[in-house]
């Protein structure tokens, strides 16, 4: 691909600048300042050997809000109260990360940087305004080793794929569709290892991507297989995915196994992109037992267990016993478990959450005898990304050059409001803005896939983070201007959205889980509902349910749009997770920002969707 020069906007000045070039000079895999000597181990017949593992880290280069930027820590039972509430801690932002990772690093001359994919898509604007190019030189700079790909690494095609591994340039113009690739003239591409071991070109056996790495630190060998999920297509765009096989996952490890041994490789990491979900935590206080929602290390030692249908389940006991360890991914889940292999033997699999909020930190014993892991050494534990220690500086270098660089795309202005659109809730729980997002999602094409197209869109309220507000003007735009930056405020979380099957029975249940259940005890969370679906309750006693003004038969199946949020459970809604035929869109503030454009100046309706008795 040929490298192009675009030019970068006002640049940085003075300690900034020189922040930045040496941020870049990491970054691009130029020179580095030395690390500090340290004293080797004994050349015995054992060296331990540290892994620091995270996944899905989604683009994630400032520190995320909301939901997006907390995991729960520890409960607590209020005085008074008969439920115990979450106690949640901010985290997550890849200075911190960065810092975290070079801390943990210290007195650990072996030691290795390995992700489970989708470490771009999905991206808040800072990262995917270009292509996600800032986050692979996020990447680079805090010394990421190796990583599998995930789905999301496939949302722009496979030969976008190739090219953040490789490097190169897009000619996507300067801007042009929010996107501007290049905009200071190069991309390295990543310093690190990007390995796709199951996928293939049709039609034939070779892989897009390598499908193994051998890391050779001071003579001990570790080979590492990195893999997505092979129901990717299931998930992704058809255009990100045109041309491709996703092979087995069980089937590809296995049969690179005696590849590694006959390079005399014994020590055999999987990183794959494909988890597991824990079951509710039982945490206990003054000698009685709760059922809570898990903390961060809850699974598997803590009072909480993986949900046996997890699909990382079968994978990890069909495995060779050959591999020692994996590192998996994709369902945002922090969770430490031992898993037993086809011999009967513990094997730990790990994941680390999402968003940079975690790492893993795993030490395994390495035999120089066997030129193996003793797998009975193998000791994880997932590490809160805090945010009370200092900045990587090379990290918050490329964040503020980029934060420069994409201002033009934030002031672009999307559409026009007559008034405010706020999301202020009436009595029932309804709101105009979640009324407009919730009809953004349903008119979203994305979404539509090899399946129906969606009759009803559900939003949660807690996604909407601030108001359209007619009068604001943060770039100078007229009265009544919504630019894309304020559209990104609104929903900030660059969640994605998903389509699938839902009977009516289960939307029902769906909306009495909005003050059951977790729910019953935290006030309502009342869904936004696009337009034609409409239900009424009262108290905690559902009403008429209907669509198009024809109620919902229980034996129907309908399609149904929301975001990952929530299909994946999130806010108490667990009956999102026995839906059918899953499909993975677009961002949701895509859709967002498209329907504004489609239907300005936009007013909103009365409320009257969700009523009560």
């Amino acid at each position: 691909m040929e490298t192009r020069k675009i030019p970068s906007g006002p640049r940085l000045a003075g300690a900034a600048a020189i922040a930045l070039t040496a941020a870049l000079a990491i970054a691009m895999g130029g020179p580095a300042q030395a690390a500090p000597n340290k004293p080797h181990p004994p050349n015995g017949p054992t060296v331990d050997i540290q892994l620091l593992s995270f996944n899905d880290f989604h683009g994630n280069l400032e520190a995320p809000g909301g939901s997006s930027g907390r995991l729960i820590v520890d409960h607590t039972l209020p005085a008074g109260a008969t439920k115990p509430t979450d106690v949640t801690k901010d985290v997550g932002g890849v200075e911190y990360l960065a810092t975290h990772l070079a801390q943990a690093r210290e007195g650990h001359p072996y030691s290795l940087t390995v992700a489970a994919g989708d470490l771009i898509g999905a991206s808040p604007l800072l990262s995917g305004a270009f292509h996600d190019e800032p986050s692979i030189l996020a990447m680079n700079a805090l010394k990421l080793d190796v990583s599998a790909v995930g789905n999301h690494e496939f949302d722009e095609g496979y030969q976008e794929l190739q090219r953040m591994a490789d490097g190169g340039c897009i000619d996507d113009g300067d801007g042009a569709n929010n996107q501007n690739s290049c905009p200071d003239g190069t991309f390295p591409g990543a310093s690190f290892d990007y390995l796709a071991a199951n996928v293939v070109k049709q039609g034939t056996n070779q892989t897009i991507l390598p499908a193994y790495v051998v890391k050779n630190i001071k003579g001990v060998k570790i080979g590492f297989i990195g893999m997505t999920l092979k129901d990717t297509p299931t998930i992704v765009t058809a255009s990100g995915v045109a041309g491709l096989e996703f092979k087995d996952e069980v089937a590809t490890a296995n049969a690179l196994v005696p590849v590694l041994k006959k390079q005399g490789v014994n020590a055999i990491v999987v990183l794959i992109h494909q988890g597991g979900v824990p079951g509710q935590q039982t945490w206990y206080h003054d000698g009685t037992a709760y059922t809570v929602n898990p903390s961060y290390d809850a699974a598997c030692a803590n009072g909480a267990q993986l949900d046996p249908t997890s699909p990382i389940i079968p994978i990890a006991k069909n495995l060779d016993p050959a591999i020692d360890m994996i590192v998996s991914g994709h369902t945002h889940q922090p969770y430490v478990c031992d898993i037993k292999d086809p011999a009967g033997n513990d094997r730990m699999v790990t994941s680390a959450s999402s968003f940079g909020r975690l790492f893993t930190d795993t030490t395994l014993t390495y035999d120089r005898r066997t030129q193996d892991i003793v797998r009975t050494s193998v000791h994880s534990a997932n590490m809160l990304v805090t945010r009370d220690v200092a900045k990587d500086p090379a990290e918050t270098a490329i964040i503020a050059h980029y934060k420069e660089l994409v201002k033009p795309i934030a002031s672009r202005v999307i559409g026009q409001i007559s008034g405010d659109v706020t999301r202020t809730q009436n009595a029932a729980g309804e709101s105009a803005l979640g009324d407009l997002i919730a009809d953004a999602q349903l008119a979203d094409p994305s979404v539509v896939g090899p399946y129906a197209t969606p009759v009803i869109a559900l939003m949660n309220p807690g996604g909407i983070r601030a108001d359209l507000t007619y009068n604001a003007s943060s770039w100078g735009e007229a009265p009544g201007d919504v630019t894309f930056e304020e559209a990104f405020t609104v929903q900030p979380f660059n969640n994605y959205l998903v389509s699938l099957d839902l009977t009516g029975a289960q939307i029902k249940q769906l909306l009495t889980e909005q003050w059951s259940g977790v729910n019953a005890g935290s006030g309502r969370k009342i869904l936004q509902v696009s337009a034609g679906f409409a239900y009424t309750y009262s108290g905690t006693t559902l009403g008429a349910v209907t669509l198009n003004g024809q109620p919902l038969q229980d034996a129907t199946t309908y399609r149904v749009v929301t975001n990952n949020f929530l299909a994946g459970g999130g806010d108490g809604f667990g009956t999102f997770l026995g839906a059918q035929n899953v499909y993975y869109g677009g961002l949701d503030i895509d859709a967002f920002a498209a329907y504004l454009t489609a239907h300005s100046p936009y007013t909103p309706g009365a409320l009257q969707r969700i009523t009560m008795q």
